[in-house]
């Protein structure tokens, strides 16, 4: 769910704050980071956040691992899809199973 939470705000081009004062920070509004007023570029991995320049050059993301936000939307547009048709698998086999044993009991 968070994933897809993610996803969903990546692709509408909203911040992802981890929560706390970076949350706000970082969040996005039409003018990009609320503190720096700096288009938001960049995705840190470890916070599930959308950063700045400025916000990534910061201490709290110096260390973390960043990536270009369009290739972050694609990472878990990958991930989502992948899990997706995990699940579509799962309940075709759960669905196939219900039909056998409703057979089975007639």
């Amino acid at each position: 769910a968070r994933v897809l939470e993610i996803a969903r705000r990546l692709s509408r081009g909203e911040a992802l704050g981890a929560g706390g004062e970076e949350e706000e920070e970082e969040e996005e509004g039409e003018e990009g980071c609320r503190r720096h007023r700096e288009p938001l570029e960049v995705f840190c991995k470890e916070d599930g956040a959308l950063l700045c320049a400025i916000c990534r050059e910061s201490r709290a993301h110096r260390a973390h691992t960043v990536l270009p936000a369009p290739e972050a939307v694609r990472e878990f547009k990958e991930q989502i899809q992948a899990r997706l048709q995990t699940l579509k698998d799962d309940r075709d086999k759960l669905l196939a199973f219900r039909e056998a044993e409703m057979r089975r009991n007639w």
